[in-house]
């Protein structure tokens, strides 16, 4: 037998999978096709080697908010499971983004395509290009509505995210509306929070 070999077992191959963490993003959409931007963007997600969108929620037609001469937005949260670091995985969506014909003219702007990393499993971080999570997140009905309904039930935000999308759908803040449901393995139906 050789050594460190296990005990009886030889010829075993071992194959060590990286870590793999939870993280959700908000994805946006008011120029195009809305809604066929939000799909290319989760198919071009998906397609990434260390990334898998685990869960999609449903489409939400929303007021754009702070520069509101613009067109209404289509909302959505994906949860993703990723080998990626956090930095990773925001330049990967920033080069998604640019993918998909994003320009970056006007702050709050009309565009093709958003992608915002909201929350990174276990991380937690307050530098100039990364705030995990996300700083405005719990303030935006049109972030927290979409990922009450994809956010993990133990997620330690979920009572809270819960609670807040349930009242912003009631008062229909940012004039948010449900838009559609989308085709995707792990879709998430709107949860009437």
């Amino acid at each position: 037998m050789e050594p460190n070999s296990p005990q009886g077992h030889k010829d075993l191959n071992f194959t060590v999978q990286p870590h793999e963490a939870e993280a959700y993003i908000a994805l946006g959409a008011n120029v195009g096709d809305r809604q066929q931007q939000l799909r290319d963007a989760l198919h071009l997600l998906d397609s990434h080697p260390a990334i898998t969108v685990v869960r999609a929620s449903a489409i939400y037609e929303t007021d754009p908010v702070g520069y509101t001469d613009q067109p209404a937005f289509l909302n959505m949260a994906a949860a993703l499971r990723t080998s990626l670091e956090p930095y990773d995985l925001l330049h990967a969506m920033l080069a998604m983004e640019q993918r998909l014909g994003r320009k970056r003219d006007i702050r709050w702007g009309p565009r093709t395509i958003d992608l915002d990393l909201l929350l990174y499993e276990g991380v937690t971080l307050a530098e100039e290009e990364l705030t995990l999570p996300h700083p405005r997140m719990m303030e935006r009905a049109f972030v927290l509505v979409p990922l009450s309904d994809v956010l993990a039930e133990e997620h330690s935000l979920q009572k809270q995210v819960k609670e807040i999308a349930k009242q912003a759908l009631q008062d229909r803040g940012e004039g948010i509306a449900l838009w559609n449901t989308i085709n995707w393995p792990g879709a998430s139906a709107h949860s009437e929070s």
